[in-house]
């Protein structure tokens, strides 16, 4: 996918590949590609319609949530959760891929006869740095509901959060962090996974 040859941020680059389903009974899936070479300033992206797997092809992405911060480089993922609103920061020409899941939110599934550890591990994913922000301003949020996009503007920045508490939050993951089966690379798997019954 060719970068843009205008100033075009996170909001603005998206380019739809398929999908399925449908999106007003929260059944189904979409499939993107993001192109972007300017940062999002004083404007935040909120999704309605489902939740976000980013994976940064090429370009570092600094994620800013009400929920704090992530950085997020190529070979990581991301999760966005649907309703979370959340700005994209780059520097230079940045483009990846995105997953957008109408239906459900991600989960890890179970494991079965691998044990305890392999695969992803829970304690591999990592939620945002705490960060917070009190400052006026024109700050300008494009929300995405039903496919269609719509804008408001807000007097002071979202990301005033001071604290928050549960599970429901942005997160991303090294992929380097994948335990494959047979494989000590990283972790090793439960010696249960290699008996007969």
């Amino acid at each position: 996918m060719p970068f843009p040859e205008v100033p075009t941020d996170f909001s603005e680059g998206w380019h739809t590949v398929c999908g399925a389903g449908d999106i007003s009974t929260k059944s189904g899936l979409a499939i993107h590609m993001y192109a972007c070479n300017e940062s999002m300033v004083d404007k935040g992206f909120h999704n309605s319609d489902g939740e976000l797997l980013i994976v940064p092809q090429q370009g570092v992405l600094d994620i800013v949530t009400e929920l704090g911060k992530l950085k997020v480089s190529p070979g990581e993922i991301v999760v966005i959760p649907r309703g979370i609103i959340f700005s994209v920061g780059i520097e230079g020409e940045t483009r990846g891929y995105i997953l957008e899941v109408f239906d459900s939110q991600f989960e890890l599934p179970d494991l079965g006869p691998i044990g305890a550890n392999g695969l992803a591990n829970p304690r591999d994913f990592l939620y945002p740095v705490a960060a917070y922000e009190e400052r006026e301003c024109k700050f300008e949020v494009v929300s995405k509901f039903l496919g269609e996009l719509f804008v408001t503007t807000k007097p002071v920045s979202p990301y005033n959060v001071v604290a928050w508490h549960g599970n429901y939050a942005p997160y991303k993951y090294n992929l380097d962090n994948f335990v494959v089966v047979n494989s000590v690379s990283i972790d090793h798997l439960d010696p249960s996974i290699f008996t007969g019954i």
